[in-house]
């Protein structure tokens, strides 16, 4: 059976990891740990308030099955935490009942965009598409911030829109959209701990082309603030761990796909991970 991470093997997760129970779990060691949850928009709106408070936020990139993040939200909405979703423009993410009802329940809604891959690298028809779809989000909810969706197989990254053009022509800025923030560029790493689920383990960076912060990893890792999996993470959220005592500031990125109690989904997001790690690692090397 192939392994997920090194050292990860199916008969030890089966039951255990990447359930909606074993989410739960961690927001509530989110919550004992005394940290306040806010969603992106929030917190940018109030961060300098917030400078000595102990703060999460909780991102979802929503990038497939998009009625698990209903199920996300139903869960971080019973235990009174908020957290901001984003939502690519592919038929399994951009689903308008599941965005509607997410938002009622009180939680910040984004657009994931990734039209330089959508658009092959246009940068000019690239922000014409991320402009439409801004709008047509703007429909469903006053959407301030964006989050790009790193698109692995893609060699385009689309934070490039917002980066010096090699043809000398001025950058665009989401800015003059209306657009307060994007995390990559609009949260200060050197202060918030990231912790992502890419690669279906929490030290996903390994694998991960996009979604890391390199320049702080080796940092984090220095600290003992690595972690495999959501227990060992719960773990450090309680003290229990050998590392250093976690910062008063993270900002947790999960994918609600990989996250379910139905255990047929459960395997098959599984495999299909075992599948796409591999296929990662192969990017990483040849790039």
């Amino acid at each position: 059976m192939a392994t997920l991470c090194s050292g990860d093997t199916f008969s030890q997760r089966t039951g255990m990891d990447f359930t909606l129970t074993k989410y739960g779990e961690l927001i509530d060691a989110i919550k004992a740990a005394g940290y306040q949850f806010m969603t992106f928009e929030q917190y940018l709106d109030s961060a300098k308030l917030l400078e000595d408070k102990k703060i999460v936020i909780l991102r979802h990139d929503v990038d497939k099955r998009a009625r698990n993040s209903k199920a996300t939200a139903e869960l971080e909405t019973e235990r009174g935490a908020v957290a901001s979703y984003y939502f690519r423009v592919v038929k399994q993410s951009f689903q308008p009942s599941v965005i509607h009802t997410i938002a009622t329940m009180g939680h910040e809604i984004g657009y994931h965009y990734e039209d330089m891959s959508l658009c092959h690298g246009d940068v000019d028809a690239a922000m014409r598409h991320f402009i439409k779809w801004l709008d047509y989000f703007r429909n469903m909810y006053p959407v301030r911030t964006i989050c790009m969706h790193g698109a692995p197989q893609s060699r385009y990254d689309s934070r490039d829109l917002w980066r010096s053009r090699p043809d000398g022509q001025k950058a665009y800025n989401y800015h003059d959209y209306g657009i307060i923030g994007e995390p990559y560029f609009d949260i200060d790493f050197g202060t918030f701990l990231y912790l992502t689920d890419t690669g279906r383990c929490w030290d996903g960076y390994k694998v991960s082309v996009r979604d890391k912060i390199p320049e702080h990893q080796d940092e984090w890792i220095r600290r003992g603030w690595s972690f495999h999996t959501t227990d060992d993470v719960i773990r450090a959220l309680r003290g229990e761990s050998q590392g250093e005592p976690l910062p008063d500031k993270i900002m947790f990125t999960t994918h609600p796909q990989r996250w379910s109690n139905n255990m047929p989904e459960w395997i098959t997001e599984y495999l299909l991970q075992s599948v796409k790690n591999v296929v990662k690692r192969i990017l990483i090397a040849t790039r």
